[in-house]
């Protein structure tokens, strides 16, 4: 049987026109008047259909919307918000009133998967959230930006748990035709269809785009008939756990997504790479470079390196996406002969070791060996992917490995309750409500009153309250619950009962179960009558994790008991909506990974600009927000070799937190208000609004990375890639005599001992061999010795040539000594170009005495310079001068 189709769009009375018109704009999910239009309209509607605007219109009774059209205050309401989105749309937006305006998107950001909002379900989890709220807060800003992603038919499982708390996944269809999304077609009205290889067979995709505002995200889908069912599996399901179908996802991702853009006529000048799973776009950005623009190998990778950024969010090895490389040569070896590589040469750009036959091939550092920018998504786990990745980087002391840091944010037009939204337009009077890149204005919460405060928190709990028992009985009536068990959730939960939050991935390192660790002592502290304690816990395993799934099951087994069913409650099929409720509704958010391995944490962060208190292990973003006045913290940043031990310990403060300092703030309370808690509640959301919000983190990426980004690809490209071509052609003569640079001497200071504030000279003979000095930058690398032989926080101090003798030539330098105490000293070389992205290249770092290879205990001079501890007039007057403004300050 031939089937034939055709799609049929809601009709809608022309008064009320603009809500079908908005329903194509995820702005909706961000803006709260949109939201309660099409509430209004048919709240049980609503609710039935995931409160997706398209899917309501699509629904409901054209009588019902006849007679709102004849509602003159609905239509008003209607035009109002209809204003305002056109408004939003058209208005400048920061980024241009900074930079000037853009005529074209110049950043293209990848990301295997987007949570925006219930409605489109192309999300799992924490990453796909992040990637949302970029989007989101790009469009705020008016970024020039569009991003990339898949397209997903069935998207993550939702989650069923039985009678014995046993995880079941089951996967709806979703129906693309009624949600946000349209189709990408031709001149002719016709769909754009793609062709790309995929291990010999040709695949055909099209494009859909999804409208985040002003931001256009756009996503591959290759559910056609034109091809076989396995390749029209490849977008079936979001993280699919069959590595063959898996590869094959990435590689449409990056590769087929490199397509899309061309074919779409859009010409990004740097590419962000949102975790290693659409690295693959670096094949195709060298293939294309290489076939359309004539380039060799060498010159295209100066383009792509230059201008692409990675960012990875995983703080373990074997959470970076790995391949076979048998699995690899099935779908990339034509890829590598487009390249001219060797396959082992193609294998080597992803891999540490490309002679060690049992290493599979990792996405993560395919983009690191291809992106001159790369960043963690905390502070913490900055540090954390240098040591990760420091084999990389043979020849660099691990805190000078170019990866850095940009902490996560939280959107906050998309996460903060309008409760309390209210409370901060009524009470800041500022253009807040625009979300200005003026984060002092989260300071102005000082300005609300205390009972102002809580009476905002009070409201948006009693909405968690009736959410969680809606919730529940949803959750029982389809186990087939008792109609007493049903009554009594009814009842469940008061909104004057401390409420503490627990929801996230169930992966054993975050021990969603270290709660139950002494089941006695819990009883004790959540049915103290009181002081009662509710825990709400909320999450997904992945369907391959068995432990998770065990954690789940353990703790509806002790939900279940008796003597906990008021108090221990688990909240099944964790999304984007319950969340929402969660975050802006429970007093304490709590936290329990294993330090560092939570990259970052953004739901604690939601937590917080709602007011709720964070308890957590110092892991992620915690790590540098806790400030002992805004919650709490599980430990000192400890680490641990033995889990079992870090369990018993940590489990033990959990509940020593909660007897002695947690519930009993939160129950000293005077004319039913807890002041010293609401004290707490304006600190975490000064805190949190101010530095953990995505528009920081946007802006971040803007300064650090972005406009970086586009001036090198300006630059590289010029005059048909004039310094491309050059730099490439010049990286390989310093490759090619590099190692023939010698140190033949580095001469100690004149004096073997000086003042602090004082400076010495350090001079070193170096025959530089086939290469020109100008193309090298000579430093001192010196600071204060440790007791074990190492520079602690060590300077750089550039040395220029004194003259030349024979084939040597000597630098030299002047160093500050500002601290007394034994100081240590190299000189070290490195590679300089006025094109290089950035100064840190692999292998081409020479130190002194050591061959071109980093260690430790090679770079202390072992003539240290003694420093007599005098303070000279300079630095007496620099302290007394500091110590007058800190005085001003306080």
């Amino acid at each position: 049987m031939k089937l034939h189709s055709f799609t049929v769009l809601p009709t809608t009375p022309p008064k009320l026109e603009p809500l079908l018109k908005m329903a194509y704009n995820l702005w909706f999910s961000w803006n709260w008047d949109a939201r309660q239009l099409y509430a209004k309209l048919d709240r049980e509607t609503w609710g039935a259909c995931r409160k997706n605007p398209l899917k309501m219109l699509c629904d409901i009774s054209p009588e019902r919307l006849a007679e709102a059209a004849e509602d003159e205050g609905f239509v008003s309401d209607v035009e109002a918000v209809y204003a305002t989105f056109n408004n939003y749309i058209n208005a400048k937006g920061w980024y241009e009133e900074q930079y000037g305006k853009e005529e074209k998107p110049y950043v293209a950001y990848f990301s295997c998967e987007y949570g925006f909002h219930e409605s489109l379900p192309i999300y799992s989890g924490g990453l796909g959230i992040l990637a949302g709220d970029h989007l989101k807060s790009a469009s705020d800003l008016g970024v020039p930006l569009i991003a990339v992603g898949l397209l997903y038919r069935q998207g993550y499982f939702r989650q069923i748990l039985n009678a014995d708390g046993e995880q079941h996944e089951y996967y709806p269809e979703n129906d693309w035709f009624s949600m946000p999304a349209t189709l990408e077609k031709d001149q002719n009205g016709n769909p754009i269809i793609l062709t790309m290889d995929m291990g010999g067979d040709e695949i055909s995709f099209q494009i859909w785009q999804v409208k985040v505002g002003r931001i256009s995200l756009y996503l591959l889908d290759t559910n056609l008939l034109a091809n076989p069912p396995h390749h029209r599996d490849i977008t079936k399901r979001l993280y699919d756990a069959d590595r063959d179908t898996r590869v094959r996802q990435e590689i449409l991702l990056g590769i087929g997504g490199v397509k899309a853009l061309k074919a779409l006529g859009i010409t990004p000048s740097i590419y962000h790479i949102n975790e290693g799973h659409s690295a693959f776009l670096i094949l195709e950005r060298l293939r294309q470079l290489m076939k359309d623009d004539g380039l060799s190998f060498a010159e295209a990778k100066e383009i792509v390196w230059a201008t692409n950024i990675f960012t990875t969010h995983t703080p373990v090895p074997a959470g970076n996406e790995h391949f076979d490389r048998n699995l690899l040569r099935k779908y990339l070896s034509n890829m590598a002969k487009e390249l001219g590589l060797g396959w082992n040469d193609f294998l080597a750009t992803g891999m540490e070791d490309p002679n060690n036959k049992n290493e599979e091939f990792c996405l993560t550092i395919l983009a690191l060996n291809f992106s001159s920018s790369a960043n963690g998504v905390s502070e913490l786990h900055g540090k954390v992917s240098r040591n990760l990745w420091k084999k990389l980087y043979p020849n660099l002391p691990t805190d000078e490995i170019p990866i850095g840091h940009i902490t996560n944010g939280v959107h906050t037009k998309t996460w903060l309750n309008k409760h309390l939204e209210s409370v901060f337009i009524r009470y800041l009077q500022t253009a807040y409500v625009r979300e200005i890149a003026d984060f002092t204005l989260w300071k102005m919460v000082d300005d609300i009153p205390d009972k102002e405060l809580w009476k905002a928190h009070q409201a948006r709990k009693e909405n968690l309250v009736e959410h969680v028992r809606s919730h529940l009985a949803w959750q029982h009536k389809r186990r087939g619950s008792s109609a007493g068990d049903l009554d009594r959730i009814s009842e469940i939960m008061d909104p004057n009962t401390l409420t503490i939050g627990f929801a996230r991935r169930f992966a054993p390192y975050k021990r969603g179960n270290l709660l139950f660790r002494d089941i006695e002592r819990l009883e004790k502290i959540v049915t103290d009558a009181k002081r009662p304690v509710v825990f709400i816990f909320a999450g997904k395993a992945h369907p391959a994790d068995i432990p998770g799934k065990e954690i789940i099951k353990e703790l509806i087994s002790v939900s279940q008991k008796e003597k906990f069913f008021n108090n221990i409650i688990f909240l099944e099929d964790y999304d984007i909506d319950v969340a929402r409720y969660l975050v802006s509704g429970v007093d304490v958010w709590l936290n329990t990974p294993r330090r560092p391995l939570e990259a970052s944490g953004t739901s604690g962060m939601k937590a917080a600009i709602n007011g709720a208190l964070n308890l957590s292990i110092l892991d992620g973003w915690w790590d540098e927000a806790f400030n002992t006045k805004n919650g709490w913290a599980l430990g000192y940043g400890e680490m641990y070799d033995d889990h079992a031990k870090q369990d018993e310990i940590e489990g033990k403060l959990l509940y020593h937190l909660l007897e002695q300092e947690v519930i009993p703030t939160y129950y000293d309370k005077k004319d039913h208000v807890p002041y010293k808690w609401v004290k707490m509640m304006e600190n975490t959301i000064k805190t949190c609004g101010t530095e953990f919000n995505a528009h920081r983190m946007v802006i971040d990426y803007i300064e650090k990375h972005y406009l970086k980004g586009k001036e090198h690809c300006k630059n590289l490209r010029a005059n048909n890639f004039e310094d491309a071509k050059h730099l490439a052609a010049w990286r390989s003569h310093i490759v090619a005599n590099f190692n023939n640079i010698e140190v033949v001497e580095v001469e100690p200071p004149v004096k073997e001992v000086v003042f602090s504030g004082n400076e010495v000279c350090i001079k070193a003979k170096i025959k530089l061999g086939q290469i020109e000095a100008k193309d090298l930058v000579v430093e001192v690398y010196h600071g204060t010795l440790q007791s074990d032989d190492t520079i602690k926080d060590p300077h750089r101090v550039p040395m220029s040539v004194e003259k030349s003798e024979g084939d040597i030539t000597i630098f030299s330098a002047m160093i500050p000594c500002n601290h007394g105490g034994r100081y240590g000293y190299t000189v070290r070389i490195l590679p300089e170009h006025r094109n290089l992205a950035s100064e840190f290249i692999p292998n081409l770092i020479k130190w002194e005495h050591t061959n071109g290879n980093f260690q430790r205990d090679a770079f202390i001079k072992t003539e240290p310079i003694a420093i007599v501890k005098t303070m000279n007039e300079k630095k007496a007057k620099k302290e007394a001068e500091d110590q007058e403004e800190k005085a001003k300050d306080n």
